[in-house]
């Protein structure tokens, strides 16, 4: 009687009783994650990326060292729950994750520290002797910048120079030595809370100051361009010889991957309109070249029977494919997201030759990690994650059942097959957009949405009428008879451009918002990588957190007033969302810097000209009215001294003071003083005025990371002296 042998649950005490039930609770639900690893089995490996993403992405989300090793720490602890404590394939993935985890936080730690480099700690004029690695030709600005590695001991290692093109000497090539005359400043922080931060990117890249040439710049000793450098260079300048200015700069873009030539109304209109990405030498771009090199190959080489009989034909294939990828990659300056789409294509190109799927789950997962072991700070950055979002929702889509049964070619007319085709192409761009919507916000606080529209005529008309047209051009103009194609290349750059501008002026084109949480960006992210890897019906579990995560970024309040890290600039961001800002002699940086920080897509204010602002030379009063409180705000504008009791009688009836100098200890607002002191410990800040107000700051995104500037005794302080509310 086997019923003999089971636990009497019934008749045991109360507490004992509770124990069998959640043991056996605890057992069924072991089970049943158990069979869903066992049917997603062939989906496990990527996971192993992705856990090796958390780890890095870990690393970059907490502020402090010791949260760096309490991260490693956990993940170590749980790899070896699982590998040692928990049995079957759950016990598996935990462990392996979990390990992973650990691998990418350490691996970016390590690699943070590999690259620290000396960094200016003040702004200086200083005479510039040394060699020059990189020339960067900013023509849409009229400026040249140049990566120069000095002679001096007394410098950073790695400098960054501009000037204007109007004075550049003869002879700026990658080795030529230079001498100059330059402010140079620190690596500039993030400006204010969630911006870009380029200290970061500086620092990765060993760029230990910034600045300006004074005076002329002299080449000393010149260098000729060698090898790719010179073929870019040349390149560069024979189509802008060729073509008109205004379609120039998208051609040599396209073929360089230099952006710096494209004009900066023609940029706005590419990024409103959701076609910013066809300027950038990436996937697309890659794609096309190796497609076309293969296709070329392949169809030669079959015109020889001796050939098509003797060789594997698509093996060479391949093989040219290859080389032209990887020459390509090296003509533009092997930029990330271009070696990126390089790794990505040789995978395929080897999954062909060997006869396997060309593109998968997996082979996503392996270039991502190919990347991260030698990049691992790319995952940070917008580029390595809205290329490979849009890739995975491509695999994602077309690996569901309901896609390959409506997608799949089959014997029919050919109106029904350019129908089914175009269907594809549009479902693939409205995933590869609804995809890329939640990364454009976060990065850049705005996303087109009619970009699926748009990029369904740009994509065909960039990658099969402007690339080939361009590449004839340039393979006919060695005999110099390119000049009718350069036309016909002119005009396709020109309709592609008119689309842009067309789309970007049409009304709802963009959808901005003035920040989004990290809480919600990760649960968006977090659900779109659930929704797409696994392919059971527990893949529709993501959307769970892809909807909370969209609710959390949907409530996030509007900021009232944004200060920049120097104190000389702040808006305050009125209740229809316009921002005021303090002077209105604002450069276009800081215009577009605080339209995107409060999400706000028209003509910006100031504060002089608003109902409740008042200004002089030297300051501006406001009385920003939330919630039924009143906030009176102090901000000055003018270096000039002021009157001491007037300065202190206005401190002592402000609630706010904002100022780029050291104010007197006397100068007392009733909550913050935000003065030269004050906003070298905190950076920018973003405040939302409410009952309870809220404080964002700059030290708080970026927190012990070695590009940040704030010392951990002054952030004691600080946080000391930042009340949580108003008295």
């Amino acid at each position: 009687m086997q019923w003999m042998s089971a636990p009497n649950i019934a008749g045991a005490p109360l507490p004992q009783r509770a124990r069998g039930f959640w043991k056996a609770q605890l057992s069924a639900a072991f089970a049943a994650v158990e069979r869903v690893l066992e049917a997603e089995r062939a989906q496990l490996p990527p996971w192993l990326v992705i856990g090796f993403g958390s780890g890095i992405a870990g690393w970059f989300a907490l502020g402090e060292p010791r949260q760096w090793a309490a991260l490693i720490a956990i993940a170590l602890a749980l790899a070896v729950l699982g590998f040692l404590l928990l049995a079957g394939r759950v016990g598996r993935a935990l462990g392996w994750f979990a390990l992973a985890a650990a691998l990418g936080c350490a691996l970016v730690w390590a690699r943070s520290v590999s690259v620290a480099a000396p960094r200016l700690d003040w702004p200086k004029v200083v005479s510039v002797t040394g060699r020059i690695e990189q020339v960067d030709l900013l023509t849409a600005k009229g400026q040249v910048r140049l990566t120069i590695a000095p002679d001096s001991k007394d410098l950073p290692p790695r400098i960054r120079v501009s000037f204007d093109q109007d004075g550049a000497p003869a002879g700026l090539a990658p080795g030529s030595q230079v001498s100059l005359r330059a402010r140079l400043a620190p690596p500039p922080p993030m400006a204010l809370p969630g911006t870009y931060d380029f200290a970061r990117d500086a620092w990765f890249k060993g760029i230990g100051a910034v600045g300006k040439a004074l005076g002329p710049v002299t080449v000393t000793r010149a260098e000729r361009p060698r090898g790719f450098a010179w073929a870019r260079d040349g390149l560069r300048q024979h189509i802008q010889a060729v073509m008109p200015a205004g379609t120039a700069g998208i051609a040599v873009a396209l073929v360089t991957g230099d952006q710096n030539a494209v004009g900066k109304e023609d940029a706005d209109a590419m990024r409103r309109s959701g076609l910013t990405h066809l300027l950038s030498v990436s996937g697309l771009h890659i794609a096309a070249v190796v497609a076309a090199a293969m296709f070329l190959t392949l169809k030669l080489l079959a015109l020889s029977r001796t050939l098509a009989l003797r060789l594997n034909l698509v093996m060479v294939a391949a093989g040219a494919a290859a080389a032209a990828g990887i020459g390509y990659t090296l003509l533009t300056g092997a930029q990330v997201p271009t070696v990126r789409s390089c790794v990505a294509a040789l995978l395929i190109l080897a999954g062909i030759a060997l006869g396997r799927e060309s593109l998968s789950m997996r082979l996503i997962a392996v270039g991502a990690l190919l990347v991260l072991l030698f990049r691992p700070e790319a995952l940070a950055g917008a580029s390595f994650q809205m290329s490979f979002a849009a890739v995975t929702a491509i695999v994602a889509l077309h690996s569901t059942r309901w896609a390959r049964e409506v997608f799949a070619r089959r014997e029919e007319g050919a109106l029904a097959r350019l129908l089914r085709a175009g269907g594809g192409l549009f479902m693939t761009g409205l995933a590869v957009e609804v995809a890329l919507i939640p990364l454009a916000l976060f990065h850049f606080h705005r996303a087109g949405l009619y970009g699926v529209a748009a990029n369904i005529i740009a994509i065909p008309l960039t990658t099969f009428v402007i690339m080939p047209l361009e590449g004839g051009a340039l393979l006919l103009d060695v005999a110099g008879i390119g000049a009718p194609l350069w036309t016909l290349c002119s005009w396709s750059i020109a309709a592609l451009l008119g689309l842009a501008h067309w789309v970007a002026a049409a009304k709802g084109s963009v959808a901005l918002i003035p920040g989004m949480p990290v809480a919600a960006y990760t649960l968006m992210v977090g659900g779109g990588l659930w929704l797409c890897l696994w392919v059971t019906p527990i893949r529709r579990l993501g959307l769970f957190p892809i909807i909370i995560g969209a609710m959390i970024a949907g409530a996030a309040p509007r900021p009232d007033l944004l200060v920049t890290g120097d104190g000389k600039h702040a808006a305050i961001i009125d209740r229809d969302g316009t921002p005021l800002l303090l002077r209105d002699r604002s450069g276009d940086y800081v215009r577009s810097l605080v339209s995107e920080a409060s999400g706000f897509d028209g003509d910006e204010g100031t504060i002089d000209t608003a109902r409740f602002g008042s200004c002089t030379r030297d300051s501006c009063i406001a009385d920003i009215e939330r919630d039924g409180r009143r906030w009176r705000l102090l901000a000055m504008r003018s270096p000039d001294v002021l009157e001491w009791q007037a300065l202190i009688a206005n401190c002592a009836a402000a609630d706010i003071v904002i100022a780029d100098r050291r104010l007197p200890a006397a100068c007392k607002p009733r909550w913050l003083k935000l003065d030269r002191t004050m906003l070298q410990r905190t950076g920018g800040l973003a405040l939302t005025l409410r009952q309870r107000p809220l404080v964002s700051s700059v030290e708080q995104w970026v927190g012990d990371h070695p590009w940040g500037t704030f010392a951990q005794p002054q952030r004691r302080q600080y946080r000391r002296m930042m009340p949580a509310s108003r008295p």
